[in-house]
């Protein structure tokens, strides 16, 4: 046996391997099975080129055991081994990654590694954060004797020969007094199946119990037979990791319930990420139904590298509204950290995030192009995330134009420019420009949707929670284009034309009623406005600028404060339509409290339409119109 002390350049290196390097413990045994799977891969790659004459690769596993009594957990591989030599080249010189080297020898005619997972470095050293002692027993495909190496945590270790015959190694940890956490055979289940769950080598955890078919003999009341079979922890070729061209939709079906098994509905569409320049990644990412809260929706895509679980937050890789989206990306080129948790942004990184936006939106053009009525049928489960692509990324509001819709209170869809085609001899104002009319809420606002659709007018339903945010990004970027909703002003007022009312009222008839309203109506609540409408149009109706109404919208969602916004009154127009006949009456009525009585209804009912009448004054508003019907 010998002694030495490992390379490395400050002698408490251990203690800050457990304190500082690796942001989470647990991810000790997901680099403990990579190196595993990463020496099984080498063998793979050095039997498939001819360099390990006389060694089969055969079906090799990685087992996981774990000894209770003896406070041991133990990781065992069928890979490439290590001799004495590569032992204390590897293992003692701390930060020397062995699949880098490995990697640059074997590259490819095309300089590509045999999907080695490799460059960890230090990922070795991560098990003395939960192991007081940690011991290798190794042996190499080559014809050399097995080595055993231990070391208690300290700079010092020792290597003598072992009697290991397989080739392999086997990593055993000593845990520690403050881990014990993982001697638990469900703590070692649950990091396995987080981690390790589409690891390409098997990974075995114990036995489980297989019920078999009964023989053809067999009574009603016999029990099947059972076996005791190895408990495969992983799917070492899972759906990504395929050609296109080899799944159906089944497959990707189950693939979806596999990494999501608490989710009960059916994607509604997936897109399969396959590119090897000039970045390698895979993956697949599923729309999945959307509400319009976009809080809970993000962190449900799981970002792997070469099969290796690294972090559910893609947030650097993903664009931030693809972040709503489920699924897997897996690419070797994503660069991290030690500890794998945080991303670094590089030049590699924008170009895989600006390449995942291209395919999105070449996916959804696809899906519009050819299924447009199922297309049709799926936007309002899918329209959160297109429309915050829109507002957020540049290049996917562009090429959005080809499949955005918008949708009609009459359940009509349109892109843009279907849309100003179909409206622009209708809603175009006397100054040439073309005015969108919309509703955001169907129920609330039904009164003011039914007066501008009896103009002729299409009113559209857009209801998202950033429509205000967008719709300022569309109007600035098409020319005398608006978007108004439909209870901002009167009907007459939405869309100006060259006609003119005229008022039955005088104008001194006007001044009387304007100071008996001012007289009454609310100051802080209400701007009264006098205007010359259709005779049938509602005597009182109240509506909300455009303007005002879209920051206070934009400050609700982040953005309005900017404008100084915050903390805005709630503040209206009142129009009275001085061509109604109430209106008439009420001037004319020489009783003040009747008078009074007759604006507070129709301000009640104004207010009413526009949902605005609410507890003690929806009271009141009840009984006066009880006694009023006496």
């Amino acid at each position: 046996m010998s002694k030495g002390t490992i390379n490395v350049s400050v002698d408490n290196i251990f203690p800050l391997i457990k304190k500082f390097l690796y942001s989470d413990h647990e991810i000790f045994l997901r680099e403990l099975i990579s190196n595993a799977t990463d020496a099984t891969l080498k063998m793979k790659h050095l039997a498939n080129i001819g360099e390990a004459e006389g060694v089969e690769y055969g079906n090799p596993i990685i087992e996981v055991k774990l000894d209770k009594k003896k406070k041991e957990l133990r990781i065992i591989d069928q890979g490439i081994g290590m001799t004495k030599d590569e032992v204390e080249k590897y293992i003692n010189e701390i930060a020397f990654s062995g699949a880098e080297e490995f990697i640059e020898k074997y590259k490819d005619k095309n300089g590509k590694d045999a999907g080695i997972i490799g460059h960890f470095g230090l990922g070795f050293y991560s098990a003395f954060m939960v192991a007081e002692k940690v011991e290798i027993i190794t042996k190499s495909y080559k014809d050399e004797p097995a080595v055993h190496w231990a070391c208690d945590g300290s700079p010092e270790f020792t290597i003598e020969k072992a009697d290991k015959k397989e080739r392999g190694t086997e990593i055993i940890l000593h845990i520690a007094e403050d881990s014990t956490e993982f001697l638990k055979e469900s703590r070692i289940s649950e990091l396995l199946v987080k981690y390790n769950k589409f690891m390409p080598i098997p990974i075995k955890f114990g036995t489980r119990t297989e019920t078999l078919p009964k023989p053809e003999d067999a009574k009603e009341e016999d029990k099947a037979p059972t076996k005791e079979v190895n408990n495969i922890i992983n799917n070492p070729n899972p759906a990504w990791t395929k050609q296109p061209t080899e799944l159906e939709d089944k497959d990707y079906n189950s693939f979806y319930r596999e990494l999501y098994p608490m989710q009960f509905e059916e994607p509604l569409f997936h897109i399969h990420l396959n590119v090897d320049y000039p970045f390698n990644l895979t993956g697949i990412l599923y729309f999945p139904k959307m509400s319009n809260d976009m809080s809970i929706q993000k962190d449900k895509i799981q970002l792997y590298q070469n099969q290796v679980f690294v972090t559910d937050n893609v947030e650097g890789i993903v664009p931030e509204f693809l972040t709503m989206l489920r699924g897997v990306i897996d690419s070797p080129d994503i660069p991290l950290n030690v500890s794998r948790s945080y991303l670094q942004a590089d030049g590699a990184v924008k170009k895989i995030s600006s390449y995942i936006t291209r395919k999105v939106a070449d996916k959804l053009k696809s899906l519009f192009n050819s299924d447009r009525e199922g297309f049709e049928k799926k936007w309002n489960d899918i329209k959160i995330v297109i429309e915050y692509g829109m507002l957020t990324e540049d290049k996917f509001f562009e090429k959005a134009q080809d499949f955005a819709l918008y949708p009609t209170v009459d359940g009509n869809y349109y892109t843009l420019s279907e849309l100003k085609e179909k409206i622009k001899d209708v809603q175009t104002d006397k100054d040439g420009n073309l005015v969108i009319l919309y509703a955001s809420n169907k129920e609330e606002q039904h009164s003011y949707i039914e007066a501008t659709k009896e103009k002729g007018y299409e009113v559209l339903l857009l209801d998202s929670p950033i429509i205000t945010h967008l719709l300022q990004k569309v109007e600035g970027s098409e020319e005398k284009v608006s978007f108004v909703r439909v209870d901002s002003d009167h009907v007459e007022n939405l869309i100006k034309k060259d006609e003119e009312q005229i008022s039955k009222l005088s104008d001194e008839e006007k001044e009387s009623l304007k100071t008996f309203l001012d007289g009454i109506i609310p100051k802080e609540k209400f701007s009264v406005q006098l205007e010359a409408l259709d005779s049938n149009a509602n005597p009182f109706i109240i509506t909300e600028p455009e303007f005002m109404r879209r920051m206070k919208d934009m400050q609700k969602t982040g953005g309005g404060g900017m404008f100084g916004m915050g903390g805005f009154p709630e503040m209206y127009n009142l129009i009275v339509n001085t061509n109604h006949e109430l209106v008439s009456e009420i001037l004319k009525t020489k009783t003040e409290k009747k008078k009074e009585r007759l604006v507070n209804q129709a301000l009640d009912l104004a207010r009413l339409s526009k949902n605005l009448l609410k507890g003690e004054e929806l009271t009141a508003f009840i009984k006066r119109s009880y006694e009023m019907i006496k």
